[in-house]
């Protein structure tokens, strides 16, 4: 059966059509059928039952579910683990999950315990032992024990990857340690976090990538990047996406419209409106025939046609079987 007529056979059945999908983690992905979420696994089984106004993705053996305007966590086993009594929440991270309520954002444990008591404006989860944190429109870090490691005074931040995070001072992008030094000084006008080394920033309207002690290694003439990713960046010219290496030598030629990071093997291209799938030596190995496609998790990618989601193989044959 096409992957085509899957669709359009999803459409027929109606009540277990899949309307909105999200990435397959620890085994399974979290779908919407009819307004309610559940989980199927790789075999399109439905292994909990679409009973939540919510589901995101399983870390650490459970999974964010939202129930009427609270959220709470669940196992595999769909046992409430944590009671839905939070705003907002996000997903396990080393350990930790993001919550927010009355507007303020903490961090639980796995038993649901209060390990950071809600008292900031945004955060993220953490990422190398630190959380990114805002107090008012300022952004500093946070340890595990909820110590305030660097005080909230820059105008923006990303995360820490590779020991460093990118920062922002007056305008300009650096870099700055776990100490909070100023490792690179501000000087670009954007910046990524490092991935595999090398770090995505602009300067003068136009991006190359540098490593760690801020030295250009590739220069900055294409008009975006992406970061790298198993060992390839997306780099986009004249309108054009293609790949390079970390030497700045192109590997995928620039003629896809869109492009993202390579995730198990394959990356997901987007050619004359439509998206498929390359391998690393720029074979399609599936064809250009969906509205969106996802990154590859676990060897499943999430797709949209016809405005309806399912799951795929690398081989782009379907999982969810309605």
């Amino acid at each position: 059966m096409s992957f085509l007529l899957f669709f359009s056979l999803a459409t027929m059945v109606g009540a277990v059509e899949i309307e909105w999908a999200q990435r397959f983690s620890e085994g399974l992905g979290p779908v919407e059928f009819a307004g309610r979420w559940g989980y199927i696994d790789r075999n399109g089984q439905t292994v909990i039952n679409p009973r939540y106004d919510y589901a995101g993705s399983f870390t650490g053996g459970l999974g964010v579910v939202r129930v009427g305007d609270k959220f709470g966590y669940i196992d595999k086993s769909d046992h409430v683990v944590i009671e839905p009594r939070f705003d907002q929440a996000a997903s396990f991270s080393e350990g930790l999950a993001r919550v927010s309520m009355n507007g303020q954002w903490g961090f639980i444990d796995k038993t649901g315990v209060t390990m950071i008591k809600p008292s900031f404006d945004q955060a993220d989860g953490f990422s190398e032992g630190m959380a990114r944190i805002a107090a008012g429109t300022r952004f500093g870090y946070i340890s595990q024990s909820g110590a305030t490691i660097i005080n909230p005074w820059y105008d923006r931040a990303g995360r820490f990857s590779e020991g460093l995070a990118p920062v922002q001072v007056t305008g300009k992008w650096g870099y700055i340690d776990r100490s909070g030094n100023l490792v690179i000084s501000p000087q670009f006008d954007e910046a990524h976090v490092f991935s595999q080394g090398l770090a995505a920033a602009k300067a003068s309207g136009k991006w190359g990538f540098i490593d760690k002690t801020g030295r250009t290694v590739i220069n900055p003439w294409y008009d975006d990047a992406g970061d790298f990713a198993e060992g390839l960046a997306a780099a986009q010219t004249v309108d054009r996406w293609g790949y390079i290496d970390s030497t700045g030598k192109t590997v995928i030629n620039a003629w896809y419209d869109r492009a993202t990071p390579f995730s198990d093997g394959l990356v997901a291209v987007m050619t004359l409106g439509k998206w498929g799938y390359v391998d690393k030596t720029g074979n399609m190995i599936v064809n250009p025939q969906f509205d969106q496609a996802e990154p590859f998790f676990e060897g499943v990618a999430h797709v949209m046609t016809f405005g309806r989601w399912g799951y795929i193989d690398k081989e782009g044959r379907r999982i969810w079987n309605p």
